[in-house]
């Protein structure tokens, strides 16, 4: 991706109103795994304009909740969906009034396998795979939107024996890559990012699972910290939407 495409970074951090060199901080961030690829890109880009430098952590949206209702030093979260945004903000973890959605996902079914499937509805509701891998409902929004998925062709509960959960969509990404299940349900974004062979891809309608509206927040921890609030300006500017884009979201 290249720079000057983009953005001049001192232009800018003077449209923001961004932190410039001399008052450069840190901010650490918890980001749902989806976004890994997304936020690989923008965090060199945020870290140029600014000086700041940004200390990441990617996981599934349940586990990143987890750690920051246990005290996690995270000032900025990233999560997969609304309800764990909303739920720090509601437990008084996160200020008021700083939530905003950052991306919409979308969820595709794949192989890593070339020309397994052509329709991939009718190749999922013959179930001739092993198996097929889903990021644990519980804890990953993508992967609640696989369930939901399947509940909507009436194939959950005749696919149970065939799933593999991971814990994250990352893991589940994982699965599906080294040809451990024959396919998975992964995030649209990853795709994007893969450096490997096309596979095979059905791109899920929407109308088949609940939005991913993926939401940020300012976390409590980062209350006082200049370069957390830059962080969460530079998410919604024009070039970071754009990179955003690129990865397969929605953008408001």
């Amino acid at each position: 991706m290249k720079t000057t495409r983009l953005f001049g970074m001192l232009g800018l951090a003077a449209v923001l109103g961004l932190g410039v060199q001399a008052q450069a901080g840190e901010v650490q961030v918890a980001v749902a795994a989806n976004f890994a690829n997304a936020a690989r890109d923008l965090i060199p880009l945020f870290q140029k304009a600014t000086g700041h430098t940004v200390k990441a952590s990617f996981g599934s949206t349940g586990a990143l909740y987890s750690q920051i209702e246990n005290g996690a030093p995270f000032e900025v979260f990233l999560a997969a969906d609304t309800k764990r945004a909303k739920m720090a903000e509601e437990a008084g973890l996160a200020l008021p009034g700083t939530r905003f959605t950052y991306a919409k996902g979308r969820l595709v079914m794949w192989s890593a396998k070339p020309h397994l499937f052509e329709d991939g509805e009718t190749y999922l509701k013959a179930a001739k795979f092993r198996r097929a891998a889903i990021a644990n409902p519980k804890t990953a929004p993508y992967g609640l939107a696989a369930e939901q998925v399947m509940e909507h062709l009436g194939l959950w509960s005749a696919l149970q024996d065939k799933l593999v959960r991971g814990e994250s969509i990352a893991q589940t990404f994982q699965f599906v890559a080294t040809g451990n299940t024959q396919v998975g349900f992964v995030a649209l974004a990853q795709i994007k990012g893969w450096k490997g062979a096309a596979g095979s891809l059905w791109e899920i309608p929407e109308s088949y699972y609940g939005p991913i509206a993926q939401q940020a927040v300012l976390l409590k921890k980062g209350e006082h910290d200049a370069a957390a609030h830059d962080l969460m300006a530079f998410l919604k500017c024009k070039e970071a939407r754009a990179v955003i884009a690129g990865y397969g979201y929605g953008v408001e």
